[in-house]
């Protein structure tokens, strides 16, 4: 169910008033910028059923643009309670173990009961969620801003980075042969790499070999994401060889280009040229900035999640 325009309207001109222009991202009508991408939102409502619960349906193809970002799941009810804006980064993990319904959406309930606001997320437990309420939640993480990547990175810093984020969400890594001989694993915990690109994928091997790493379904021979570190090689030749996939194998829809921000408005002038536009990898590509890289990481490896640091016990599921 989307979102109600006028509900949606007044929570994003209280963003504006606060944070400024805001912008869309991608077609829908449900995820936005703000602050210049210093945070993402997506908004989501639900009417109030029985005992005070609300149902809400999150669509796995747009918890994606959310991820490796400081992003929030705004919750909007139609009794005009205060938002509540739930920080994806710290319920990653909980989604990874969820399995989503047929229709591609992960179901959760909101539960307001008893003084308590519980969310419950189908086959994962409850979570209290009352630290989440009002414009303030979102408001200190614009202020305190995203933290900035140290200038020093490199291109094997990057690279390694991102394998041990694939590697921490239950993914097989494939990198370059000759680039495992520079890996950084003093940066994330060693873990084994692939031998060699997956089966299946014959026709743009030569490709594949080249892309700085790949995320790989577990024991499964399908590719689920492709990220290019453009350190000082062009943008637009990564987005050359991430095309040639997407036209060659179309089963692959999740690319991203890695790169230093001050490079963000380069991406976007090139990943909207016409040859893209017309494959559609403008609309499957991401721009994905060294400093979300060392957060993500950071995140994955301390393994805060609202079951281990928030103190919100597990509970049985709701009949």
């Amino acid at each position: 169910m989307g979102v109600p325009n006028a509900r949606k309207a007044a929570v994003l001109d209280e963003l504006r008033n606060r944070f400024g222009a805001i912008s869309k991202i991608g077609n829908g009508t449900s995820l936005f910028s703000i602050a210049g991408d210093t945070a993402r939102v997506y908004f989501r409502f639900s009417k109030l059923h029985g005992r005070g619960a609300g149902f809400f349906g999150l669509r796995e193809i747009d918890l994606r643009v959310l991820e490796g970002h400081n992003s929030y799941i705004c919750f909007l009810t139609d009794d005009n309670a205060p938002p509540v804006f739930l920080p994806f980064a710290d319920f990653e993990e909980i989604f990874c173990q969820a399995t989503p319904a047929t229709d591609g959406q992960y179901k959760v309930q909101l539960i307001s009961r008893g003084g308590q606001l519980d969310l419950y997320v189908a086959r994962q437990g409850r979570f209290n969620v009352e630290g989440y309420v009002g414009f303030e939640v979102l408001e200190r993480s614009v202020q305190a801003g995203t933290s900035k990547a140290d200038g020093a990175l490199s291109h094997w810093d990057i690279q390694t980075l991102l394998a041990g984020i694939g590697h921490l969400k239950g993914f097989d890594v494939c990198v370059p042969s000759a680039d495992r001989a520079r890996f950084r694993w003093a940066l994330t915990k060693p873990f084994k790499l692939m031998d060699g690109i997956p089966s299946g994928f014959e026709s743009v091997r030569p490709i594949l070999s080249e892309i700085d790493v790949i995320w790989v379904a577990e024991g499964r021979n399908r590719v689920e994401a492709l990220f290019e570190v453009e350190h000082t090689t062009t943008i637009y030749s990564g987005l050359l060889r991430l095309n040639d996939i997407l036209l060659t194998e179309p089963g692959v829809s999740r690319f991203c280009i890695v790169a230093d921000e001050c490079r963000r408005s380069v991406f976007a002038r090139q990943v909207f040229r016409p040859t893209f536009r017309k494959s559609g990898l403008s609309e499957l590509t991401s721009f994905l900035e060294y400093a979300n890289v060392v957060d993500w990481h950071s995140r994955l490896a301390k393994g805060t999640s609202p079951k281990a640091g928030r103190g919100a016990p597990r509970q049985p599921e709701v009949p």
